[in-house]
């Protein structure tokens, strides 16, 4: 009887844990819902505002102040060159960054201190990188007001994230691919080569483009270093059919992103306009999900090809 009674009391026990884990899962599935239900609204709402606004003509027409007439070439050009000098500085400096300390640097109070200041700094809001920008990089360093400046701004802003995913997915690896090659007389820079940053590409790849996503729909930072709100001209070409071939005056040209011209339009009260910044809103949306779906796709296509 002792033994029937401890069996039904065990399994009253496991009953009781199982209701608490369906009511956790149950409110976590509200919790998700709500984030995407929001997220759905709002870009279906900007899609029935803007999507009759998309045309040709809209995706290579200059701002104008005829809202039937204005478009988002200068924008959508900014934005691209933007987030090419963005990754071109912040891409191999944070996963330099985040190797290096994960592998290289001595555990010691210095790498925690910079290990803490890197975490937190991802947390920072981002119109205090758009400050330090200005005072650093348009007065200090004279880069002026130019996709360079902008570029280097927002490859400050992303550079913890890329750190922070960096080290994160190295952690991911099993230590025993560490001591196999060691143990076959492999170097350190030979482990990291053939092993470390190949088992973590996935990972780190997918904390770029997030990290990029992040960065193209930044306004603060760039209205702070002085973006233009109406531009209507695109800069040099970065091809040229002249030796050398390839022109870098662009880096030096005024810009606008598509998040300023966003707000430009928007502070304006003709309903003609929203209905512009609606449209203008469903691209970068288009363009952020993109990138996170690319995201996805590799990191697949990645963890799929590689062999533990």
């Amino acid at each position: 009887m002792s033994y029937a009674r401890d069996l039904t009391a065990i399994r009253a026990l496991i009953a009781s844990h199982k209701r608490w884990d369906h009511v956790f899962a149950l409110c976590g599935l509200a919790a998700l819902m709500v984030g995407v239900l929001t997220f759905t609204a709002l870009f279906a709402d900007m899609a029935i505002d803007g999507i009759p606004r998309l045309n040709w003509e809209f995706l290579t027409n200059f701002p104008s102040r005829r809202p039937a007439q204005a478009g988002i070439l200068s924008a959508w050009v900014g934005t691209c060159l933007v987030m090419l000098v963005t990754a071109f500085f912040a891409v191999p400096l944070g996963v330099a960054t985040g190797i290096y300390l994960e592998e290289y640097a001595p555990k010691n109070w210095v790498t925690d201190i910079i290990e803490i200041n890197i975490t937190n700094l991802a947390g920072v809001p981002s119109i205090v990188y758009g400050l330090l920008a200005l005072g650093l990089f348009v007065y200090q360093f004279g880069f002026g007001q130019s996709i360079l400046s902008a570029g280097l701004t927002l490859a400050l802003l992303i550079l913890p994230v890329v750190i922070v995913a960096t080290r994160e997915s190295i952690r991911a690896i099993p230590q025993g691919i560490r001591e196999g090659a060691y143990a076959l007389g492999g170097t350190q820079w030979q482990v990291c080569r053939d092993h470390i940053i190949p088992y973590s590409s996935a990972g780190i790849l997918t904390g770029v483009i997030i990290g990029m996503a992040r960065a193209i729909g930044e306004t603060a930072p760039v209205i702070t270093i002085g973006a233009l709100t109406f531009i209507a001209f695109l800069p040099p070409a970065p091809v040229s059919a002249e030796a050398p071939f390839i022109s870098f005056d662009w880096v030096m040209s005024p810009f606008t992103v598509m998040p300023i011209q966003m707000f430009n339009w928007t502070s304006r009260p003709e309903a003609a306009f929203l209905q512009n910044a609606a449209a203008a809103g469903f691209i970068l949306v288009l363009m952020t999900l993109a990138m996170n779906g690319l995201a996805i796709y590799l990191r697949y296509r990645i963890r799929r090809n590689i062999k533990w």
